[in-house]
């Protein structure tokens, strides 16, 4: 934890103090600083939104809104943005080849950002499969005060009384091929799979790391099970931004917080919830960095400790946000 004599914006005073930094400040007053500001720590928003994919098409909103959070709270927020691939639509394409790479170039990109400006903070907000993981290897990286905003889940689509998610249209085309459904139906479900924003609606990659995430401490409790489009994601970016201003001033870093126990919770959280296993792709960097459990923490032990009592898809036929109306994740 932080002396309290130390300033909040440790980092960041290194751009904004003294004679020589006149032209940093002023370039800084360009973009909203004041007189007053100077001596605020200066928090990143790494904003993975876009409109190559429902799962971040919704961001905006959500980074608005920490944005504002953060600027009441104290500090001087600057908002950028990161890069995004959709593994569903480059699926089956050469555009698979850039998928894991793209994970990499986000995390770079967030490291880059904060570290060139001397960030004191930084609030990722990411909703699919390699923006979430992306951020988390950054936060880790940089050893700096972070917080995650998941982007949330899309709702399920209905058609003919049956809840849809886009593995619904994967499904179809198979059903297709095979003979079983006609041009009609499978042009009837493509159109009714997503609905709207977020990401994509089962225990896939997303909704795996986010609430990985949240048992990790990295994101808020119960931010994982909210979907996209409802008026208390938004809620909880804002008090993300507010938690992660005090995170500053306590000086609570992330290698503080990722420890060997919270790994293992993590694990055990996507064990239970069934998650996706491309989560062990995507721990195995941050297990890497300082302070973190060996890469034989995941292991079969997980199995036999840790029993799946989840029924959303693709393990069963419900989706996602169903389940969040029954329970938020375990605790």
């Amino acid at each position: 934890m932080s002396d309290k004599s130390e300033p909040q914006n440790r980092r960041s005073r290194l751009i904004t103090q003294g004679v020589q930094r006149s032209p940093n400040r002023a370039m800084l007053r360009a973009v909203g600083f004041g007189d007053g500001d100077f001596e605020k720590p200066i928090v990143g928003i790494a904003n993975g939104y876009s409109t190559i994919t429902p799962c971040n098409a919704g961001l905006n909103v959500l980074a608005d809104r920490a944005d504002r959070a953060v600027k009441a709270a104290g500090a001087m927020p600057q908002m950028f943005g990161t890069i995004t691939v959709s593994d569903g639509i480059s699926m089956g394409t050469e555009g698979m080849k850039y998928s894991l790479v793209s994970r990499e170039v986000i995390a770079d990109a967030i490291e880059t950002a904060c570290g060139a400006e001397s960030m004191d903070g930084v609030v990722c907000v990411g909703g699919c499969d390699k923006n979430m993981p992306g951020a988390m290897i950054a936060m880790a990286r940089m050893n700096i005060p972070g917080i995650f905003v998941y982007g949330g889940t899309i709702k399920p689509g209905h058609l003919h009384g049956q809840d849809l998610t886009v593995v619904s249209a994967f499904e179809a085309v198979g059903q297709h091929s095979a003979g079983k459904i006609g041009d009609q139906e499978l042009l009837d479900i493509e159109r009714h799979a997503c609905p709207g924003k977020g990401s994509c609606g089962g225990m896939f990659t997303a909704n795996t790391m986010s609430s990985i995430f949240e048992a990790m401490g990295m994101s808020l409790p119960y931010s994982s099970t909210m979907a996209a489009e409802d008026g208390e994601k938004a809620e909880s970016a804002a008090e993300s931004g507010r938690v992660l201003v005090e995170a500053i001033k306590a000086q609570l870093l992330p290698r503080q917080i990722l420890t060997r126990q919270v790994f293992e919770n993590g694990i055990a959280v996507c064990m239970a919830l069934g998650g996706s296993t491309n989560a062990v792709l995507h721990l195995l960097p941050s297990l890497t960095r300082p302070r973190s459990p060996s890469r034989s923490t995941i292991s079969k032990r997980f199995e036999r400790k840790c029993l799946c009592c989840a029924t959303s898809s693709p393990r069963a036929a419900s989706s996602r946000p169903i389940c969040t109306r029954r329970a938020a994740s375990p605790r």
